[in-house]
């Protein structure tokens, strides 16, 4: 099991074919503070239908797309 499953299954059930969050509201839905390790998670996010797009360091946020 994931620390980012809580995300994860955020992102599938939002349903929306491209959407941004901040690292803010990432870090409140995943339920533990956005951290460097995201980057190698995220690759998890495929089995859920989606994939990682932009990361916007200068933003804080992340758009998340349909595979």
């Amino acid at each position: 099991m994931s620390k980012y499953n809580a995300l994860w299954e955020y992102v599938k059930k939002n349903g929306s074919p491209s959407f941004k969050l901040t690292f803010d509201e990432i870090s409140e839905i995943a339920g533990i503070p956005l951290d460097h390790s995201f980057l190698t998670y995220k690759k998890e996010l495929a089995e859920y239908g989606y994939q990682v797009g932009k990361i916007s360091m200068k933003e804080k946020t992340v758009i998340f797309n349909s595979l």
